[in-house]
């Protein structure tokens, strides 16, 4: 074997290994699902809750793994960190997901992106979580934090990059009027659109209303995005007030039907939030059957 042969392999090896890498990641994060949130503190799931996993043919859960919030004297910090009580059920894909706080993101920490992957590889490894293949974060950016959140993003790609895993993020109507962040695809949340002190006027946890004017901005945003829809109850206290919303299921559907005419590729990945017993009673099989409905 020649001397320049020598000098190819290790070339031929590295080009191989670069593509076999490119080619999982390559693969769509967005198929034709059906998609909950899981976002309590311990996973432990009853049979209420398996049934619906079951029935509607639900085969991944992004499921939140812990916060991250600003410390005065420490920086972003771990909080919240979900307990598994049981395993997750055979054919469950999960999603670990990380909430950040946007003061968080006001300037950038060496060494966050690194630590973040390295506790949720760790989680997945202790907990026997097995056959991840992507890592959601969820952040209400803003235009002063966006900037830092973005490279912070990068960051958690190159960390991801080793073990060939997608990077989705969560994107509230208000942010559809900036760049799209460097992710895979984006998560659009249509909950929590109003103004909860207007309560009075409007239902603050979806309202068509207030989603009206940003649909128009999904025509030319530029990333791949799936759709999460509330179906809890909002509870709140205001001005001594105790208040009480749920979205009536015809106002989820004329939502869903306006974002699709808009933006058709949300009727391919559903996400309901979240999954709960008393959640999954409060609507009827005919209720679920059209909020999935591709």
């Amino acid at each position: 074997m020649s001397l320049r042969s020598l000098h190819i392999i290790p070339a031929l090896v590295l080009v191989l290994t670069m593509a076999l890498t490119a080619c999982r990641r390559s693969e769509s994060p967005l198929p034709v699902m059906n998609s909950v949130y899981y976002w309590r503190t311990e996973w432990m799931l009853d049979s209420t809750e398996r049934a619906f996993l079951d029935t509607y043919n639900i085969n991944k859960v992004y499921c939140r793994y812990f916060d991250v919030v600003m410390d005065a004297k420490k920086g972003p910090m771990p909080n919240a960190t979900i307990t598994f009580v049981q395993a997750p059920p055979d054919g469950i894909e999960i999603v670990p997901t990380v909430f950040i706080t946007e003061d968080c993101m006001h300037e950038h920490h060496d060494g966050l992106a690194e630590k973040l992957v390295r506790r949720i590889l760790q989680m997945n490894e202790t907990r026997d979580i097995h056959g991840v293949r992507e890592l959601q974060i969820d952040c209400d950016y803003t235009d002063r934090s966006r900037h830092t959140f973005y490279a912070f993003l990068e960051e958690v790609r190159r960390e991801l990059g080793p073990a060939a895993l997608h990077l989705s993020a969560t994107i509230r109507l208000h942010q559809l009027s900036m760049p799209p962040p460097p992710v895979d695809y984006g998560v659009l949340m249509l909950y929590n659109t109003g103004d909860p002190r207007r309560f009075q006027e409007r239902n603050p946890v979806l309202d068509q209303r207030d989603v009206q004017p940003y649909v128009r901005r999904l025509d030319g945003y530029d990333l791949p995005l799936a759709a999460a829809y509330p179906v809890y109850l909002w509870q709140r206290t205001i001005y001594g007030v105790h208040v009480e919303h749920r979205v009536e299921a015809g106002e989820l559907r004329a939502v869903k039907d306006m974002v699709e005419h808009h933006r058709p590729e949300l009727a391919r990945s559903i996400i309901l939030y979240h999954l709960d017993c008393n959640n999954i009673n409060r609507y009827t099989p005919d209720d679920y059957e059209t909020f999935y409905h591709h």
